[in-house]
């Protein structure tokens, strides 16, 4: 059995690992990281997941600017271990991740992702909405929910970086 918990400082070497195993060491290079360079992940929705007191898989939801959204979040990386696949913690992660953020008044989430993954949390594809990334982005993993869910409406332009300070 697994549970999730905020990340803790001991986290982040074995998270950076994950995700270099996950993603690659380019990851860095990829479009969603160019609206994480200089701010801070909101520490409030940084989780990560145990299986017996170890490190098995982490997610993070990022300040973004959107318009037509009020508190808009960017989600990920989500990563599993490969030894905690098939146990539900990738969804564990991320339904947690959504309630919290709920909770704290946050009403859109976007990611870069597989939408036969993320359809399951209610997530649809933002091609509609004419959103844009700042670098290439395949528009088929671009992807959208309102929180709560609900129509989606007046979201539309470009996908920014929060200011720093907006982050901490």
């Amino acid at each position: 059995m697994f549970e999730i918990v905020p990340e803790r400082p001991q986290d982040a070497a074995p998270r950076e690992a994950l995700l270099d195993i996950a993603f690659g060491t380019d990851r860095h290079n990829r479009t969603a990281y160019r609206l994480r360079d200089g701010v801070l992940p909101v520490r409030a929705l940084s989780y990560v997941a145990l299986i017996d007191g170890a490190f098995q898989g982490s997610l993070s939801f990022w300040p973004i600017v959107v318009q037509g959204a009020r508190a808009p979040l960017l989600l990920g990386p989500l990563a599993v271990d490969p030894a905690g696949r098939g146990q539900a913690v990738g969804i564990a992660l991320v339904r947690n991740g959504l309630r919290r953020a709920r909770r704290l008044g946050h009403d859109l989430v976007i990611l870069v992702g597989d939408h036969a993954y993320y359809k399951r949390f209610g997530f649809i594809r933002a091609g509609r909405f004419k959103l844009e990334m700042p670098g290439p982005v395949d528009q088929d993993r671009l992807l959208i929910r309102k929180i709560p869910r609900g129509q989606i409406i007046g979201v539309t332009g470009p996908i920014l970086p929060a200011l720093p300070e907006v982050a901490a």
